[in-house]
């Protein structure tokens, strides 16, 4: 149990500092940015209990507000795709359960649900996070449009993310 937790916390500052130094210089003409700091709260394991969720989506968005200097628009995203997170995980659920010991990745659970799983989860931090940014229901269209490009190309270097560090 401890390994998990250790393993966790190297996974906190690892996306933090990816985030922050890495894909917060990716933007394509103001439409397409990657929050790949989201994968954190993706990865947490079945098991965790859902105020741990919403605490380390807490401290997850706040820190990524801090460097990136956006007071709460990370942290309000954060906190809303964690809180959707375990009604996704009930409604994708195999028949028999989630097995024990298992994690949300592509090798337990197969690619197509783990698509399912990291789109809908990514749509909705996406759309929270654009519709804070905007702040106005005049630019709907622009704030779909965000979240939809924004929300493929963070899910791809996510996926992409699971073949390169995650094998068996």
């Amino acid at each position: 149990m401890i390994k998990v937790y250790l393993r966790n916390i190297v996974r906190f500052f690892t996306v933090v500092l990816l985030q922050v130094l890495l894909f917060d210089n990716i933007e394509f003409s103001g439409y397409v940015n990657p929050y790949f700091y989201v994968i954190f709260i993706l990865l947490m394991p079945f098991e965790s209990p859902k105020w741990l969720l919403l605490l380390m989506a807490f401290l997850l968005g706040l820190s990524v507000d801090l460097f990136s200097m956006t007071p709460g628009m990370h942290t309000s995203a954060a906190l809303a795709m964690a809180f959707a997170r375990p009604f996704v995980l009930n409604t994708f659920a195999p028949r028999d359960g989630y097995e024990p010991g298992t994690f949300p990745r592509v090798h337990y659970y197969g690619l197509l649900w783990f698509m399912r799983y990291t789109i809908i989860l990514v749509f909705i931090h996406h759309l929270m996070l654009f519709s804070i940014e905007s702040f106005s229901f005049s630019a709907i269209l622009q704030i779909l449009l965000r979240t939809i490009l924004s929300s493929l190309l963070t899910t791809i270097f996510i996926v992409i993310s699971q073949y390169f560090i995650y094998r068996r």
